[in-house]
């Protein structure tokens, strides 16, 4: 039996002798060709048999290039965007806290395994975690690849100036800054935590994202906190 790898032959040829009598003297040719291997059988006056394996080699898959990072658009509507907020929710965890020494190695970790959207933190939660933020967005935020990619860094706040602007202090150094801002929008945070009405909190969530977008920030995600209860 032959046995045709095609990482390592484009043609194998191995040839045995035919003692039996009552096999006939022929020369079987396999050639594969993609999935579909044929078999031609042929005469030989000779006591010996051939087996040729012919492989045509597959085109190498076309390489898929990342979709231009576009504000609020993907150009390929099958790409996944990926936005991860380890070092934002994920140290909010408990015992999960971080340096910004850590924190900024996570980046660049993050970074390396080419995440979209890094979330870096909560820049007026602390001056410290501000000044995380701000180094993540000056360094990973500039670190632009052969292939022109660069993750967008963004910081949360909630819907108050004083939160958008800490946010927008930090990741503005950045080559793609970006502002996450958030409301509560349930029924019960609405009344018992925000006090206020629906009318009141579509006009603050409205204001507030005009706003971040004033200090030149091209880049704002909002979202509804406590949505589907």
């Amino acid at each position: 039996m032959a046995t045709c790898t095609p990482q390592k032959f484009s043609t194998l040829q191995t040839k045995f002798i035919n003692k039996s009598p009552l096999i006939p003297k022929t020369t079987t040719l396999l050639s594969l060709s993609s999935s579909k291997p044929t078999f031609s059988l042929l005469s030989l006056t000779t006591t010996t048999s051939a087996v040729k394996c012919a492989v045509t080699p597959s085109p190498a898959p076309e390489t898929r290039r990342r979709p231009e990072y576009i504000p609020y658009k993907i150009a390929d509507p099958t790409y996944v965007r990926i936005f991860d907020t380890t070092l934002r929710d994920g140290e909010q965890s408990p015992g999960a806290a971080m340096t910004p020494v850590q924190k900024l190695e996570i980046a660049r970790q993050l970074a390396s395994l080419g995440v979209d959207i890094i979330e870096a933190g909560f820049p007026a939660s602390s001056k410290a975690d501000l000044e995380a933020v701000k180094s993540i967005a000056m360094e990973v935020g500039n670190a632009v690849d052969e292939e022109g990619y660069v993750p967008v860094i963004c910081g949360l706040s909630r819907c108050n100036k004083a939160d958008i602007e800490a946010a927008w202090e930090a990741v503005k150094y950045a080559r793609r800054p970006r502002i996450h801002t958030f409301i509560a929008t349930s029924e019960i945070h609405m009344e018992h935590k925000l006090n206020k009405s629906k009318e009141e909190v579509v006009e603050i969530a409205r204001s507030m994202v005009s706003y971040a977008r004033s200090l030149g920030c091209d880049d704002v995600e909002f979202s509804p906190e406590d949505a589907g209860r």
